[in-house]
């Protein structure tokens, strides 16, 4: 084979490696692409947010005489507070997350419970916020303190993660019930095209235990059948990158595996030949 042959060959097999890795895009940037088919058959159980130590409870009593129902609710703190103070069982809690004067909370300890103004010590440790109304107002009624209570109960500065392949990663605030993978992926701008659609992890600490689970996101039944389709207050979800986004991530993105690579490579025995068969 003559050197201008096996030139030529040099570079069709150049060409031939550039070209595939060019096509090596993540195929899988659809959601849910079998949902025509599996929607009817999903059954959804929704997961409700269940008091977990130390969360933030906003816990209001209203009854018909206002005077009585001041004896059930913390006062309101008037001066602002400082982080150093987020321990203490009374806070207030700013929209940024951080603490200003405003509705007073409740810190649950790590046992499960509050100090509850008269009532004393409850534990409420796993319910959700309408199981919480419910004991904290037969408790009122129980003890004949309060004959017509409405009790109140919200999460306050209650949040989760979104990291990796989203477009805008953080930590946000998620103060109601039933929010889903995809909401919490919404609210982060969605993922980037690099991000593994098949591959989405939920980190979850239950009971001090900490669990993981993997979406796949293509597939519409998996997905909502998922123990982590459902998020918690502080679940962590992480998008991790397809591997055409990890082979640009060395220090230079010039590797063996990377694109780069080989347009260099291509280009540098491209100029050889011009050079020896000029």
């Amino acid at each position: 084979m003559t050197r201008k042959k096996l030139c030529t060959a040099t570079q069709a097999i150049m060409f031939a490696l550039f070209m595939a890795l060019a096509s090596c895009t993540p195929k899988n940037v659809a959601y849910f692409q079998n949902i025509d088919q599996t929607v009817a058959a999903i059954d959804v159980q929704k997961s409700l947010l269940r008091v977990k130590p130390e969360d933030k409870l906003s816990i209001i009593v209203h009854s018909k005489d206002d005077q009585l129902s001041k004896l059930f609710n913390l006062p309101v703190v008037s001066t602002n507070i400082t982080q150093a103070m987020l321990t203490s069982d009374v806070n207030t809690i700013r929209n940024d997350g951080g603490v200003k004067s405003g509705v007073s909370v409740y810190t649950v300890s790590p046992a499960g419970t509050i100090d509850f103004p008269i009532l004393g010590t409850l534990n409420i440790k796993g319910m959700t916020r309408a199981e919480v109304s419910g004991f904290i107002k037969g408790e009122l009624m129980g003890r004949d303190l309060v004959k017509d209570p409405i009790v109140t109960v919200e999460f306050v500065n209650t949040g989760i993660s979104v990291l990796g392949e989203v477009n805008q990663p953080g930590r946000m605030e998620v103060n109601r019930d039933h929010l889903t993978v995809l909401d919490a992926l919404a609210m982060a701008g969605d993922l980037t095209i690099n991000g593994q659609r098949d591959n989405v992890l939920v980190i979850r600490d239950e009971e001090g235990v900490r669990k993981a689970y993997r979406l796949d996101l293509t597939d519409a039944e998996k997905t909502m059948n998922s123990p982590g389709y459902y998020l918690q207050q502080n679940d962590v979800v992480y998008v991790e990158p397809n591997n055409f986004q990890k082979r640009q991530t060395t220090t230079n993105g010039n590797n063996v595996l990377s694109t780069a690579f080989w347009i260099s490579v291509a280009s540098l025995l491209t100029t050889i030949c011009v050079l020896v068969f000029k």
